[in-house]
């Protein structure tokens, strides 16, 4: 089965848009195992089994793991994914963007060693850095476009020419995806839940791509704009919530808690649909 295909599935099955983001840290983490980073595996377990039947996908970032010297937990963790949600793909956030050469033992990373289904990556070194991940049969690649930080503005919402009317640079981004890029229908794009005219403009030029939406929850986006934005009924949006959901409670419940956090916004993201 095909990323896309697990996608669908997933939406289908769940009912869901929600992607359920695994960022832990440890020093958020509930009662006993506040402030231990040798129990990140146990954390995001707990998550897990608590949403595997609300969500779209799970996506685990890197960063949250490796500074904590976590990858063997977070091996272990996608393990416990494929045993406990089979049907709920995996995204893993690492946005790597390298030589040709190096791409290509990022992609084994992504997709060998932690067993991935699809990898969020930055395409601004060009196609050669995109390309590796793509001989990766079936499985998926989300391309950085117009992203939820406010810096993001210093580059990808900037003319590509003098003249009124060149494409900004998201929108090259977004039409190289969805085109000469896209060779066997892997790619997506990332574009943040704080720019919904953004999406809309994206979606635009990109109908049949998924796309990966961070933003919903802490940072403030809009669900409902973005559910509105975005939505096609052949093309998945996959929602991104981390810290409102992790941390719903900094009790013992926090298990319960997040369950209720991630029904609340699948719920509120499929009333939101057009």
């Amino acid at each position: 089965m095909t990323f896309l295909e697990m996608l669908q599935g997933a939406q289908e099955r769940n009912g869901s848009m929600l992607c359920v983001g695994l960022d832990p840290e440890p020093k958020r983490f509930p009662g006993a195992l506040k402030g231990d980073a040798g129990r990140i595996y146990d954390f995001c377990a707990r998550i897990v089994d608590a949403t595997a039947d609300l969500a779209i996908a799970f996506k685990p970032q890197i960063a949250y793991f490796a500074a904590h010297r976590a990858e063997q937990q977070l091996e272990k963790l996608v393990a416990h994914m494929r045993s406990t949600a089979p049907h709920v793909p995996v995204i893993l956030d690492a946005k790597r963007g390298d030589i040709g050469s190096t791409a290509e033992q990022y992609a084994v990373e992504a997709f060998e060693r932690y067993g991935a289904d699809a990898v969020t990556l930055s395409p601004f070194m060009g196609f050669d850095s995109v390309q590796p991940y793509l001989k990766y049969e079936g499985k998926g690649a989300f391309l950085l476009c117009r992203t939820s930080n406010p810096g993001g503005d210093d580059l990808q919402n900037q003319r590509l020419g003098s003249i009124e009317g060149s494409p900004l640079l998201y929108e090259h981004v977004a039409k190289l995806a969805q085109g000469p890029w896209n060779l066997n229908g892997q790619l997506g794009l990332v574009v943040g839940a704080t720019y919904p005219v953004e999406i809309e403009r994206v979606r635009a030029i990109a109908p049949r791509l998924p796309l990966l939406i961070p933003g919903v929850g802490a940072q403030g986006g809009d669900a409902a704009a973005t559910v509105r934005a975005g939505w096609r009924a052949d093309a998945p949006i996959v929602v991104n919530s981390s810290r409102a959901i992790l941390y719903a409670s900094s009790g013992d419940d926090f298990a319960d808690a997040a369950r209720a956090e991630a029904r609340r916004t699948r719920d509120l993201l499929a009333a939101s649909r057009p």
